[in-house]
């Protein structure tokens, strides 16, 4: 194990962000002259690839998104430490979110969120997945499944953390995916309000 000083952090920081700020979609749609942008809800990942592209590429898209969140968090874990993984599964998923190659912009960060968390703390997976199950079943949209799911990620982080690491780490990155989906739940409050 190397060293969990200041600027592991920091590498930790910036590899993962920048693997995390790679976008399969868009690299996708741009090589089939697709412009995701115009197409379903605009966002460049996997949900909106399948609907451009095909259940296929939109799984390839998904699964490549989750790596993405997984391989830096794990070996980040194992190389320097749980708290070193927490920085690079949460840099990763900011990468995702916030790409520099897509001027800011990217996706919803969900995919990659469940390879981060499954990279670091892979037992809080046990209450997280149920909950987007539930979410689906109850609502038939991954968005608000998504928002569900990062909800109970937020009480898992309290509940099961074992640092005080492990809870900014889980409430952080819930709050983070949470701040994408606000399109999602403003429309589901307007629709109960009809």
């Amino acid at each position: 194990m190397i060293s969990d000083g200041p600027w592991t952090y920091v590498v930790a920081a910036v590899v993962s962000y920048l693997l995390g700020s790679v976008n399969p979609a868009s690299v996708m749609a741009r090589v089939r002259h697709i412009d995701l942008r115009s197409t379903g809800s605009g966002n460049p990942g996997a949900t909106n690839a399948a609907r451009a592209m095909g259940t296929t590429t939109g799984t390839v898209v998904g699964v490549i998104d989750v790596l993405k969140g997984f391989v830096p968090a794990m070996a980040f874990t194992m190389l320097a430490g749980p708290s070193v993984g927490d920085v690079a599964g949460f840099c990763a998923v900011l990468g995702h979110i916030t790409s520099p190659w897509l001027k800011g912009h990217g996706g919803k960060g969900v995919a990659t969120t469940l390879g981060a968390v499954m990279g670091t703390h892979p037992f809080w997976l046990l209450a997280i997945l149920p909950a987007f199950a539930l979410g689906f079943w109850g609502f038939r949209r991954i968005g608000l499944a998504s928002v569900v799911a990062c909800l109970s990620l937020i009480v898992v982080a309290f509940v099961m953390g074992q640092t005080v690491e492990d809870t900014v780490f889980g409430v952080a990155l819930g709050l983070l995916v949470l701040m994408r989906h606000r399109r999602n739940i403003e429309a589901f409050i307007r629709l109960q309000r009809q």
